[in-house]
């Protein structure tokens, strides 16, 4: 009694902690697999990160409910990267990004991840999202996908011609539309029901009536862990004097430690807890991809739905994630052929219901009717990253976002009081940079050309070089017909 009193003081939220732990495993270990089954690498190694978010970055200052491991949007970047440079450079490229976490972290640049647009960041998503859902889709008839995502979508209409001639391939469908089907319906079921979480209760009933039924679908392949793991050799290394590749590591850089601060803040939403400290969090991821790709394995982010699930089971500590990453360590370890029942339809279709959830539609209507731009933004970095590559798409979308930015920044007002007599008066009003240029000379060059001008800027707050030498030329311009020489009126303060 006087133990378990001094453990109860010692630990005074040990039962919620270990109540929510195992909540969070039920709710991580299909995801690791299916995760890993889709980026192309042994389902094993999905383990692996979950185990280094739970044991790693789970035991690490920053956020303390937030629970990290592999996540569905990494999944295209992940595929792409092992398709093009190999399953041993996976490592090298987790390595190098969770060293420039750290890197940043200690600069103290995990607060400007908050600075980058929520539009771009949840265009991004969704782009991940629909090419996530269209890779799946053939997996889930156990087709081969396309490479790339553009053709994953336009592919998608003779994949379904190529499904309807295939006994095998219906039934394969049928899995996962039954595996989705469960885990729309569950959430309707009472609240007892449901703390069994619904993604693990569609896979082991996919797995059952599998069995049950001597189904011929397709199940996962099983190395063992420690087959799996395999820490990247010297020669993976080389890898890094590819210019593309190391694109590749900014590219899983940006979008983990986005993913991640992001997670980070809705979490903080959820409970009344002690808040993120950003900087101490993505030291805290780095230090997790870090192992991650020394062991060979997936990168982490901080996951939303584990971290959700985590605060809803009643968590209060760190100490419920780093059990969950024991729980998940205890079943890779005494249980990893039980991973070669799972049917692969069955966590297609889980990360077909992953992915719809990445796509915002109430989100992208109701932003269209506030903030049309912000809108734009969001589609546009989604489609992108279809068409052209995660990478690059996600650079369209923070481009666009400067643009539209620096656009909104520089509002200007043109005001021209012409009383019919005497000099034409114009005043500018507000921020003059080049974006605006055009119109200003336009407004300008309508004024009549044989009134004296008088133009006044002190109403500007911004006049950059470019604009101030434009109206200098102009006003030069406007004196040479013979007509006195156009007064200027300076801004009081200005910033070149």
């Amino acid at each position: 009694m006087t133990s378990i009193s001094q453990q109860t003081r010692k630990f005074p939220h040990l039962r919620q902690d270990f109540t929510a732990s195992l909540v969070v495993f039920l709710v991580a270990l299909p995801l690791c697999v299916g995760v890993a089954v889709a980026s192309g690498v042994p389902a094993e190694l999905g383990l692996v990160t979950g185990i280094v978010g739970g044991l790693v970055t789970g035991m690490l200052p920053g956020s303390s409910l937030q629970v990290s491991g592999p996540a569905a949007g990494l999944t295209v970047l992940v595929f792409g990267a092992v398709e093009e440079y190999g399953l041993p450079a996976l490592g090298v490229i987790v390595l190098a990004a969770g060293l420039l976490q750290l890197g940043m972290g200690a600069l103290r640049l995990g607060r400007w991840f908050r600075a980058i647009s929520l539009s771009v960041v949840e265009g991004m998503l969704a782009g991940i999202g629909l090419v996530l859902i269209a890779g799946q889709l053939y997996a889930a008839a156990g087709l081969e996908a396309p490479s790339s995502g553009l053709d994953k979508i336009l592919g998608l209409p003779g994949a379904v011609v190529d499904a309807l001639g295939s006994t095998e391939a219906l039934t394969s469908l049928a899995v996962g539309a039954g595996t989705i089907a469960v885990m729309v319906l569950w959430k309707r079921l009472p609240k007892r029901a449901q703390t069994v979480p619904g993604a693990l209760a569609a896979v082991v009933l996919a797995t059952l009536v599998t069995l049950a039924f001597g189904l011929s679908v397709a199940t996962v392949e099983v190395n063992g862990l420690l087959d799996s793991v395999q820490p990247p050799g010297s020669e993976a290394f080389g890898g890094l004097a590819d210019v593309g590749m190391l694109g590749t590591i900014l590219a899983f850089t940006l979008i983990a430690s986005a993913e991640s601060l992001f997670s980070a803040a809705a979490v903080d939403r959820l409970h009344n807890g002690p808040r993120t400290e950003y900087d101490k969090e993505l030291m805290a991821q780095g230090a997790g991809n870090t192992v991650c790709g020394l062991l060979g394995a997936l990168p982490m982010t901080a996951v939303i739905v584990r971290s959700s699930a985590n605060v809803s089971a009643g968590a209060r500590t760190k100490a419920s994630r780093v059990l969950h990453g024991v729980w998940l360590l205890l079943f890779a370890a005494l249980l990893p052929s039980a991973l070669a029942l799972i049917p692969l339809p069955a966590l297609a279709g889980i990360l077909v219901h992953a992915g719809w959830k990445l796509i915002p539609f109430r989100g992208i209507v109701s932003l269209w009717r506030a903030h049309r731009g912000e809108a734009v933004i969001l589609v546009v970095t989604a489609v992108s990253i279809v068409a052209v590559n995660m990478f690059e798409g996600v650079l369209i979308g923070l481009a666009l976002s400067v643009v539209k930015t620096a656009w909104e920044a520089s509002h200007l007002r043109l005001e021209v009081v012409d009383k019919g007599a005497g000099p034409v008066q114009a005043y500018l009003s507000g921020n003059a940079t080049f974006l605006r240029l055009p119109r200003i000379l336009e407004s300008l060059e309508a004024l009549p050309q044989d009134r004296p001008v008088e133009l006044d800027l002190s109403g500007l707050h911004h006049l950059d070089h470019a604009c101030r030498t434009a109206l200098e030329n102009w006003a030069e311009r406007h004196s040479a017909n013979g007509t006195d020489p156009v007064k200027v009126t300076e801004p009081a303060r200005t910033a070149v």
